[in-house]
C-alpha cells in the first residue's frame, strides 16, 4: 500500500490519502487523474484494471484502490 500512496501523492500531493474516503466524490481525483493513476497502477503492480472496475466505489479511497489491486493480483 505504501507504493500506492506514493503514486497518489505524485498525482495530487495536497490530499491525506490515509484518511480521505471521498477521492472521487470530493473531486480530489478527476477523470484525467484517474486515467493516469490506472496507468501507474497497471505498470507498478502488473495488473490490468478492466473498464468495468473503473467506478467511483473502487477509487474513493486509497484503501478501496488497494483492495481492487489485491483482488486483481489474486485473479492472475
Amino acid at each position: 500500500m505504501e507504493k500506492l500512496i506514493e503514486i497518489l501523492e505524485e498525482l495530487n500531493p495536497e490530499v491525506d490519502y490515509n484518511t480521505c474516503e471521498d477521492l472521487v466524490d470530493g473531486r480530489h481525483l478527476d477523470s484525467l487523474t484517474i486515467l493516469s493513476l490506472i496507468s501507474e497502477i497497471e505498470d507498478e503492480f502488473d495488473v490490468v484494471i478492466p473498464t468495468t472496475e473503473i467506478i467511483p466505489a473502487n477509487f474513493n479511497s486509497a484503501k478501496k484502490i488497494w483492495e481492487l489491486i489485491t483482488r486483481l493480483e489474486e485473479e492472475i
